[in-house]
């Protein structure tokens, strides 16, 4: 099974979005260079934030996120975002009226079948999770192996946090790495055990 990574951009206060669900300049790194990030060519970064975006973005073999991403996002169309070939959706709800069933989401009502099915479709390759409340409960669970985190140079005060709701403290081990970028400053640490 590959491993589970919780990872988001973040504010430096550990805000993934302000209050009204708006990430506002936590995704500014992504368009503050000049290497393209991605086929589209809409996301240009730093050849530092590329040289680790990049091979880890390739590694990803599904995503968990929950419902109310899904729903912010549209379901991105029924196309998972950034080559990710599974998105798995923690939610209580079905799938949406008129739901494209061939589409590649997988609709499950708990995180640990999230983390089950996501390991199933994944395979050897990483199970993202992506922070906030779905990512809170994964890695309260103890089901994550690593956090990632893109810091953007931005304090929100308040809003939508990177742990959710998490209540209890758990250490990570020192910082796997750490690497500054255009205006972003990207850290991987190993859940401790």
């Amino acid at each position: 099974m590959g491993r589970v990574v919780m990872y988001a951009s973040v504010s430096v206060d550990g805000f993934i979005a302000d209050e009204n669900d708006q990430p506002g300049p936590v995704f500014d790194w992504l368009m503050s260079g000049d290497v393209p990030l991605d086929e589209s060519g809409a996301l240009k970064v730093s050849q530092a934030s590329f040289d680790y975006t990049r091979p880890y973005w390739d590694q990803v073999g599904a995503t968990i996120v929950g419902r109310h991403v899904f729903d912010l996002t549209d379901g991105w169309d029924g196309v998972p975002p950034g080559g990710v070939e599974h998105v798995v959706v923690v939610t209580h709800r079905p799938a949406p009226e008129g739901w494209d069933p061939a589409a590649p989401f997988h609709f499950v009502d708990s995180i640990e079948a999230a983390v089950t099915k996501a390991q199933e479709l994944a395979g050897d390759r990483i199970v993202e999770v992506s922070a906030g409340d779905v990512g809170g409960q994964v890695f309260a669970a103890g089901l994550v192996d690593e956090v990632r985190m893109d810091v953007a140079p931005v304090v929100f005060g308040t809003g939508k946090r990177f742990f959710g709701p998490i209540d209890a403290q758990q250490l990570l081990e020192d910082p796997v790495d750490v690497i500054p970028g255009a205006g972003v400053l990207h850290l991987r640490y190993r859940v401790k055990r």
